[in-house]
């Protein structure tokens, strides 16, 4: 059955592997997230685009509704010990500023709350796995 439902705001295909290739370009190069990748990307030359295109799809399916991803990034996440909560903002921000060289002013707009929201969820289940058992939550 073909997916009828409207893209949640005006981007296509193309502009989301834009955004991810500019973003994971910068990654490479980040001093702090840097590291952080390459722990989790083999090195091998095939990897990063491996990585991108399913970065790609996860956006595609949350995006434009394609059902081509089958990933579920919080069990990634929170399966990943070496990244934590404070690398959340710094992603984000990376991320927004490779939104707004690669979009439209409003696209970018769009694209960058849709990508905080579900950063502050994913950012919330790592406090919540690195905060030990006897202590209270921490809720902000």
């Amino acid at each position: 059955m073909p997916n009828t439902l409207p893209p949640r705001f005006d981007v296509s295909r193309a502009d989301i592997e834009n955004v991810v290739a500019f973003f994971y370009d910068h990654v490479r190069k980040h001093p702090t997230l840097g590291p952080i990748f390459a722990k989790s990307i083999p090195k091998q030359a095939v990897a990063w685009p491996e990585h991108e295109a399913k970065i790609a799809r996860f956006w595609a399916n949350a995006i434009l509704h394609e059902k081509e991803y089958d990933g579920n990034p919080m069990a990634m996440h929170m399966a990943t010990p070496h990244v934590h909560e404070e690398h959340f903002p710094i992603w984000l921000d990376l991320f927004e500023f490779s939104l707004r060289e690669t979009l439209e002013p409003y696209q970018a707009d769009s694209f960058n709350a849709f990508a905080r929201r579900i950063g502050r969820g994913l950012q919330m289940g790592l406090t919540y796995r690195d905060t030990p058992s006897d202590q209270p939550p921490k809720l902000r």
